[in-house]
């Protein structure tokens, strides 16, 4: 095993270590949580499963519609797929919910507000993180590019349609739908780019070009046109 991906492996684990916490914070939060986070606590409240389990097994569910899609998982998907979930409920459990701290009125919104942040922020954090080590993308992610490659779907609209897909099918299962989605909805997209570069995933200027050169001009000036042509008046004869 080379050092290099020794370090990338590192990176992978400490980045999935991260997103599962983040999960977790944002669900003690209950303010509101991801689209696929509601369906699985839409899927938790029917079946009695915990959502650890469950992130496991939907996101193995989500891999198999890989193969119609023909995409190929990478070492980071199948450890996104198997850890992230156990991550989750390691933060459930490391994490007091916000009740702990026996808020009461404004100051138990501050507290919820205050965790969903947080997990948003470290949510944003661990992606840089993850993806950086280019081990392969999440499943989730992955079902997005492949409904892209496959059916020409742009990307918003196959992620648009998966995630209000999920969202809906577990706020009618009794999944946390709230202010948090939404949130997450709006900032999760410009709070991950802003990681991302914050970690190198993406270099400033990649694939710019430099000025192009001009060619030299064959047009001669009117200077030299006029120097060219002959001169009538010293030519004709002087009027007296």
């Amino acid at each position: 095993m080379s050092r290099s991906f020794a370090l990338r492996f590192a990176r992978l684990l400490a980045g999935l270590l991260l997103y599962g916490l983040a999960e977790s914070l944002m669900v003690h939060a209950t303010i509101g949580v991801s689209p696929w986070m509601v369906f699985a606590q839409g899927i938790a409240n029917v079946t009695g499963l915990g959502i650890g389990l469950l992130t496991v097994l939907i996101g193995g569910a989500v891999l198999l519609a890989w193969i119609p899609l023909r995409q190929r998982p990478g070492l980071g998907t199948l450890m996104n797929v198997l850890l992230v979930g156990p991550f989750i409920e390691l933060g459930l459990l490391l994490f007091p919910a916000p009740e702990v701290f026996g808020a009461t009125g404004l100051a138990s919104v501050l507290v919820s507000a205050g965790y969903f942040t947080i997990g948003l922020l470290l949510l944003a954090v661990a992606s840089g993180v993850y993806i950086g080590a280019a081990m392969g993308p999440g499943p989730r992610d992955g079902l997005m590019t492949g409904l892209h490659s496959r059916l020409g779907w742009p990307i918003w609209l196959g992620r648009t349609a998966v995630e209000g897909t999920v969202l809906l099918a577990g706020w009618l299962l009794g999944g946390n739908v709230g202010l948090g989605t939404v949130a997450f909805a709006l900032l999760v997209g410009p709070l991950c780019g802003v990681s991302l570069r914050w970690f190198g995933v993406t270099k400033a200027g990649a694939g710019s070009r430099g000025p192009r050169a001009t060619r030299p001009s064959h047009r001669s000036s009117p200077a030299s046109r006029s120097s060219r042509r002959p001169s009538r008046r010293a030519s004709s004869p002087a009027r007296v």
